[in-house]
């Protein structure tokens, strides 16, 4: 598999330090790490450092560290909430999940990858009233909701929103990534639900936005021998690496997944995938993130209701200006699932309403983005 993009580097201003180069360059400039909070960072290399500085008020969230040293920064007023044993996720992590994190061991099937287990886990103790696994899966979403803020600092995210269920090769999905690609190649970022389907178009998009146009249609090509993740997740995972592995060094965007839907996997072309145990904080997440606006495909009951939920913020402005909303394809909106009609309605006299349009085409949606403010 291809590595994915690294993580953006942040200053450690922020008394936040998540990575072992980030922690080197603290006690460099400030020699102390008192009240400093230190995520997920393999300190045991770390003794002599820790033995000499000031702790205080520090907090050491999942950071593997000699006895030696725990017991000293412990004794020097610092939180020592060890690293949890036997887990197939860290819930201290300092940054979102890359497909190659997710997808690690693929090569013996999805069902010994690291996203798999977690859904495992996930399935094992979301109904067994363990105090202590709900405490986990709230500090794993939380930590990830902070990394996710911190790596969308100052970007322009664009939203799109569509169902798992479009197949690859299809005409929908052709579409759906042109749309992806074309809003990258306009500055936005792309951002998703991370999984199959729409939400896969959309981020390989994205991917394909720094080659030429036929690598897209080359790559679509590749992928329609794999046309869905039922009844082989692997192989539809596989399908998506070798493309990666053919055009290494794609495009970046976003997927915001949540393993509540455990059936449905993440894709491998968001280079960055904020995966979630609690889907209600992944949706409002995904909506609230949206900040340069969101385009809705057509879709089903789920679509509905992100539409509906993206409305709530914008119909009373409780975000802010209310941000762009695109709706594709006229007929699907107005007469099959006539939620258009029920939005303008909504809208009518109210900030929000020159910021909603409805297109017929997808090919319309970049430009329909960009008129409405996003």
């Amino acid at each position: 598999m291809h590595p994915t993009p690294a993580q953006p580097s942040r200053a450690a201003h922020d008394h936040e330090i998540e990575s072992l180069a980030e922690f080197d360059e603290v006690v460099a400039e400030h020699g102390t790490l008192a009240r400093f909070r230190v995520q997920a960072v393999d300190l045991t290399g770390r003794t002599a450092v820790l033995l000499r500085l000031d702790t205080t008020g520090a907090v050491f969230l999942g950071c593997p560290m000699d006895t030696e040293a725990a017991a000293h920064v412990r004794s020097a007023g610092a939180l020592v909430f060890p690293p949890v044993p036997g887990l197939p996720f860290d819930p201290y992590r300092g940054f979102v999940y890359t497909p190659d994190e997710l997808f690690a061991s693929l090569a013996e099937g999805y069902e010994a990858t690291p996203d798999a287990l977690s859904y495992d886990w996930f399935q094992r103790t979301k109904a067994d009233g363990d105090v202590f696994a709900s405490m986990l899966r709230a500090i794993h979403d939380d930590a990830v909701s902070d990394a996710l803020d911190e790596l969308l600092v100052g970007a322009r995210v664009v939203g799109v929103m569509g169902g798992h269920a479009m197949a690859r090769g299809t005409d929908a999905y052709a579409g759906a990534a042109r749309l992806g690609r074309e809003l990258t190649r306009a500055g936005f970022t792309v951002a998703t639900g991370g999984g199959p389907g729409a939400m896969e178009a959309a981020n390989l998009g994205a991917y394909a936005a720094p080659f030429s146009d036929g690598m897209l249609d080359d790559a679509l090509r590749l992928l329609a021998k794999a046309p869905s993740f039922r009844p082989s997740v692997t192989d539809w995972a596989r399908a998506a690496f070798e493309v990666r592995e053919r055009w290494p060094g794609g495009g970046t965007s976003v997927g915001i997944p949540t393993w509540f839907y455990g059936h449905e996997p993440p894709n491998a072309f968001a280079a960055h995938l904020a995966k979630y145990f609690a889907n209600a904080t992944r949706e409002d997440g995904l909506l609230a993130r949206s900040t340069a606006g969101v385009v809705f495909l057509p879709g089903a009951a789920g679509t509905v209701q992100e539409i509906f939920d993206n409305a709530t913020p914008n119909y009373y402005e409780s975000r802010g200006e209310p941000t762009p909303m695109v709706l594709v394809d006229g007929e699907h909106w107005t007469r099959e699932l006539p939620a258009w009609p029920l939005l303008r309605s909504l809208a009518q006299g109210r900030a929000m309403e020159s910021r909603i349009a409805l297109v017929d085409r997808i090919e319309q949606a970049p430009e329909a983005i960009k008129r409405l403010g996003g």
